[in-house]
Order: structure tokens, then sequence, then C-alpha cells
């Protein structure tokens, strides 16, 4: 079978599925939640067995070490992706409640909460992605069709067992979730120019993917970013609690999208902040790459070109630059970032307030780790993205980002006149 009529396929498959798990009540789809995390936690032995084939197959393939970590489960791992599924399920239903109200030509207006459809995803190594987006579609309501990268195929296609089992053994089609198991890169291409199944396509990984998908689909798509996030010490920021934010920011999970790329420091307490900083840094193995302001001040820092200031990293490396102002810092981090998680370290209510203002981010913190942009940390169970975009979603996409509306219209025979 032709890649495209495989996809065509499974579309077509998500499609006849999803007319059930959109009236489904809300019940039911917590029912097929908890089974499903009951299921995580029962054959969690099989799908880390799975997954030590991904990471085998991955690292024989040259895969980076941090996107190794990415794609790595654990027992500890497994039960927080059980833990999250259950999170799900003690939230509000995203599609209860409606609106009502009459016109003057006697019409009464119900506006109601629905599902968006079918919901298809295309990811990279990331197999709680899996999971926790299946977990979100089925909560709100919507089919889903999954595209993971090869590298994670073995592990998602256990997770998908574990998923249509609950489903079938609620009463509802096991297409309601549906995997892609062929790995050709045309599959991508398939899944975002096919019309007619999909109604909304979100892209989650890399600054190339993500790319690839908003140019070429031809179908709706959600932008979710790739995270070239920054900290802004400001003058008159506390050092010691400059270091930690910094430090969680960029070596906790150095592989995220909401890991730390770039520091920015403020001149007038470069000459103290500095040092510490790289003392901090070197400690936990991160290579500083400084701009030429501030690279005297560093013992083992390299120089960074401007291409270092455009760059999600990934990995335990970081740019560092300094800038005289808050509107300095301001401009770097619009012209620079990807819209995703920016952070300023102060004392300044006013430098504060100019920050949060003047930042074109999805999340903007005031001395706060940009680690926290995560649907789980933000109440919302879980996520199916960090949207960078304006329209429909921005930030960490939960429940009600999955759902859109419908207006039900009844009257005692009214015309427009």
């Amino acid at each position: 079978m032709e890649i495209s009529e495989y996809i065509l396929s499974l579309e077509k498959r998500a499609k006849a599925a999803s007319a059930a798990l959109n009236c489904a009540s809300d019940a039911t789809r917590c029912a097929v939640l908890e089974k499903i995390a009951e299921a995580v936690e029962k054959e969690s032995a099989a799908i880390l067995r799975a997954n030590e084939k991904d990471l085998e197959n991955a690292a024989a393939n040259g895969v980076a070490p941090q996107m190794l970590d990415r794609l790595k489960l654990t027992e500890s791992r497994l039960g927080g992706m059980a833990d999250a599924v259950r999170a799900l399920i003690r939230l509000p239903d995203p599609t209860a409640g409606e609106k009502t109200w009459t016109t003057p030509a006697g019409l009464t207006i119900h506006e109601k909460k629905v599902p968006l459809g079918v919901v298809a995803m295309i990811y990279e190594a990331r197999p709680n992605v899996t999971l926790d987006a299946a977990a979100l579609c089925i909560k709100s309501g919507n089919a889903a069709v999954l595209r993971c990268g090869k590298e994670a195929i073995e592990t998602s296609a256990a997770l998908r067992d574990c998923i249509c089992n609950a489903l079938e053994s609620c009463g509802l089609p096991r297409d309601c979730v549906v995997l892609v198991e062929r790995t050709e890169r045309e599959g991508a291409n398939a899944l975002m120019t096919i019309r007619g199944y999909i109604d909304v396509l979100i892209p989650r990984g890399g600054k190339g993917l993500i790319q690839n998908v908003v140019e070429n689909a031809k179908v709706p798509v959600i932008e979710t970013g790739a995270g070239n996030c920054h900290v802004y010490i400001e003058k008159t920021a506390d050092l010691d609690m400059a270091r930690r934010i910094i430090e969680n920011a960029k070596v906790q999970r150095p592989s995220v999208c909401n890991a730390a790329e770039c520091l920015l420091c403020d001149r007038a307490i470069a000459k103290e902040f500095l040092p510490l900083l790289e003392a901090d840094m070197v400690r936990c193995g991160v290579e500083i790459r400084a701009d030429a302001n501030c690279i005297g001040l560093f013992q083992h820092a390299v120089p960074a070109t401007e291409e270092d200031f455009f760059t999600e990293y990934n990995d335990l490396i970081l740019s560092v630059k300094l800038v005289e102002t808050v509107d300095e810092a301001i401009e770097h981090i619009n012209l620079h970032g990807t819209k995703h998680s920016e952070a300023i370290v102060t004392r300044d209510g006013e430098a504060a307030k100019r920050f949060t203002e003047r930042i074109d981010a999805a999340a903007v913190y005031v001395n706060t780790s940009t680690r926290f942009t995560d649907g789980g940390e933000f109440g919302y169970g879980a996520e199916i993205g960090i949207s960078t975009q304006k329209l429909h979603a921005r930030g960490p996409m939960g429940l009600a980002a999955l759902t859109t509306v419908k207006y039900v219209v009844t009257s005692d025979g009214a015309v427009r006149k």
C-alpha cells in the first residue's frame, strides 16, 4: 500500500470513530482514562522493554545523548505519566456548560462547547507525548491520529495498545486513537496535506519539524514553538536567587523546550555576578558562549557568534550577553526569541512591569524559572503542546484549547425580515 493510501485509511478510521467519542459523556471518558492509567502501571515492564528497543536503535543510529534523554522512560517517569492521566480525570469537563440568550427576532441562541473533532499530531522522540496527547484528546472528546518519530515507535505502540484496550473496554471504538506505525518521512507529508478528515494538526518538536509543518500543511495547524528561552538578570536582582533560577532553567532538563538557552546580564552587576555564574555552570558541565563585551569576565568561556543567540541548543550550552538596560534586554529577546518563555530576575517592580508588558512571548516570568511552562505545572493536567501563536490558543494547551463552539438556534418559526 502506498504511504498516502495508508495515512488516508487511518484518517478515515479516526473520522468514523470520532462521532462516538465526540458524544460520549464525561463519565465515560474519565472511565477510559482510569483504565489507561491502570494499564500503564500494569504493563510497565512491557512498555519499558519496548522503550529499551527504541533506545538501542536510536543509539545505533547516532541519536544525540540529549535526545536519548527525551526518549528514555523509567519506572518513575511512567508513574508520572499515569499520574498525569489521572489528573485529567479530576478536571472539569471542557465541553460542559453553555451560554444562552434571546434576540429581538425571537431566536433563542445556545453557544455550546464542542470537541474539535479529529486532532492529528506529528512529534519526535517523546513517547510521553503519545500518552499525553491521547489522554487530552479523550478527555476533551476528540479522536486522535498520532505520528511519532521512528525513534519512539516501539514505545508508542505499546502505549497505544494500553489506550485502545481501555477505549474498547468502555464501549468506545479502538480507532478513537490511531498510531501511524509506518515511519517513512512521506507519511508526515501525507498527514499534512490530505484534506477532509483532520480538523487540526499540531506539530511538536524541534524548529525544523515545526517549520516544515507550518510551511507545507494544507490542513489547519496550531503552531507550537521551539524554545529559545532567555533569563535576564536585571541590576537589582538578588544574585543568589538568580543563580538558583538560571541553574534550574538550564540544567534540570536541558533537552526540553522550556529550558533556558541564553542569559542576559546587566552590565552594572556583571563583574560580580558572571564569575559566580561560571562557577555554577562549570560545576554542572555547562559550556558558556559569551559575547565580546563579557568574555573577559570568564575563565573558560568560548566566543559567541550571532547564530548562537538564535539557537535552541537542547544541550548543556548557554549563551551569555551583556545589556545596558531593561529596554535593551527586551529588544534582544523580541528579536532572537521564539515567543515561548522568557524570565526576568529583579527586585525593581517597574522593571518587572516593563518587561512583562513588552516581551512578546506566551509565558513571561518574574523571579521564576522558565521550566514551569508546562501543562501539568499550570494546572491543566497535561498539555498537547506549547502554542507560540496568538490565534485560538497560546501557551500550554490544555483541555480548553481542544474545544471550539457550536451555535444551536431555536425559535417559534422565526423568519428574517
